[in-house]
């Protein structure tokens, strides 16, 4: 018989997967498979994705030190502006990029998202539990 409550519990290896996320979505705008010519001109959108992942990095590691629900809404809204960020800064015609972005911001509100469910009925107390 299988673990049913495997989702049902907020996991070290969620915060780890986040702290992962957060240096890919650093490394994006330098992924393979798009025109370097095109990325190397925009420094703003650079500044914008690396700040984006430090924060989700840093929030994960947050959640895996201390767990607050706080956290979890941080990352989800962080991870909407990742993927609404393409067409704010004027970069959505970059077609690879555009993709990571949207990708990694999705992946990123869907962790964040189910951390919060996870989280949603624990105490102040059992919070303070999570990762011991």
């Amino acid at each position: 018989m299988s673990d049913f409550g495997f989702l049902n519990t907020h996991r070290t290896w969620e915060d780890w997967c986040g702290m992962l996320l957060g240096a890919l979505i650093v490394a994006s705008p330098w992924f393979p498979i798009q025109e370097h010519a095109t990325v190397d001109g925009q420094q703003m959108m650079i500044l914008n994705t690396v700040a984006i992942g430090l924060v989700i990095f840093g929030l994960s590691q947050l959640e895996y030190v201390a767990l607050q629900r706080w956290q979890e809404v941080a990352t989800i809204l962080v991870g909407l502006w990742l993927i609404i960020s393409p067409y704010m800064l004027g970069y959505s015609g970059e077609g690879f990029l555009r993709i990571y972005h949207t990708s990694l911001g999705a992946v990123t509100v869907v962790l964040g998202m189910l951390q919060l469910w996870q989280d949603w009925d624990l105490t102040d107390q059992d919070m303070l539990k999570h990762g011991q």
